[in-house]
């Protein structure tokens, strides 16, 4: 049996094989390393899954039946770990009957190979599925290297599939999440987002945190070309920012700024005086001197003057 590989170098496309016949193994290492492939190889369900989490492989080449640990199991608990639930995972089986099969998707194969194997067959499916998890690292690492807040959860369950390291910081303080089961708000929120999308409106506020906030944004996985999944693109808003700018803009104080920085997210009089512990009648007051400072006469005028300088849209 061939002694299992390092990843070389040149960071080529790795596969881990994961059989305990010896012949299967060396079949199968020889076809893949031949084709350009860095191979690991594991010969049960413990070293499958340290393998996996090691060495973070493209695809994994999982045999069903193995004695101890079987390639169910080891596949359910991939998906069921945040660092391995992504990779495609091809189960190999003499098992072609119906409920095997389906039990190989439900334990989250996306893929299956019948014994005895095939090389040749084996070489295509690896490759369909390589290409699919090649773009995914792509986008993944560009999104990572610009930091981007990124959000993947499945559509069906809303289940966190991956997530961007500034995605995991802003969940964490934000929504207190501290592992990867996706928190109950964000749940709500989707159920939210998916309404106002089909009602053609804004998705609602996902959370606050004293003077800021978290927005995102839903996008559709048939756009994208991933059905099934949901994207979501996290945005962190900060008040105090905001009401800096609104102070050397304008020349306001702080509590005017306070006030026409709640006038442009559009609450009333009553919403602003409850938020800053005020009356509607100072608030009022405050806004007197907001309209005479910009030169405008109304709520809206002054909220769309405000919003120019702060580069968020208009008012109608």
């Amino acid at each position: 049996m061939p002694a299992p590989m390092s990843i070389n170098p040149l960071n080529s496309d790795v596969v881990l094989i994961v059989d305990d016949i010896p012949e299967n193994l060396s079949l199968l290492h020889d076809a893949l390393d031949e084709s350009g492939y860095t191979v690991l190889v594991a010969t049960n369900g413990e070293s499958a899954l340290q393998r996996a989490r090691q060495s973070r492989p493209d695809v994994i080449l999982l045999d069903a039946l193995m004695p101890g640990m079987d390639g169910f199991e080891v596949a359910r608990r991939l998906k069921a770990d945040f660092s391995t639930q992504h990779i495609p995972i091809v189960f190999m089986t003499g098992l072609t009957e119906t409920e095997h099969v389906v039990a190989a998707f439900a334990a989250g194969g996306a893929d299956y190979v019948t014994k005895p194997i095939r090389p040749q067959e084996v070489l295509a499916r690896i490759a369909a599925h390589m290409q699919n998890a090649r773009q995914m690292k792509q986008a993944r690492s560009a999104l990572d290297a610009f930091g981007q807040a990124t959000v993947v959860v499945r559509a069906s369950d809303a289940q966190l599939l991956w997530q961007t390291p500034l995605a995991r910081r802003l969940l964490a303080e934000y929504l207190s999440m501290h592992d990867d089961l996706t928190p109950p708000r964000l749940i709500a929120w989707l159920s939210e987002a998916k309404l106002a999308i089909q009602e053609n409106r804004e998705p609602p506020l996902l959370a606050s945190l004293h003077n800021r906030r978290l927005l995102a944004s839903l996008h559709d996985p048939s756009k994208l070309g991933h059905e099934g999944e949901w994207l979501l693109v996290l945005h962190e808003e900060n008040h105090q920012t905001a009401i800096e700018n609104l102070i050397a803009a304008f020349r306001l104080t702080q509590r005017e700024a306070e006030v026409l920085f709640w006038v442009t997210k559009g609450k009333t009089s009553k919403d602003i005086g409850e938020i800053l512990e005020s009356s509607p009648r100072t608030v009022n007051k405050h806004l007197e001197h907001v309209f005479e400072k910009l030169g405008v006469e109304t709520r809206t005028a002054a909220a769309n003057l405000a919003m120019g300088r702060m580069g968020t849209g208009r008012v109608d």
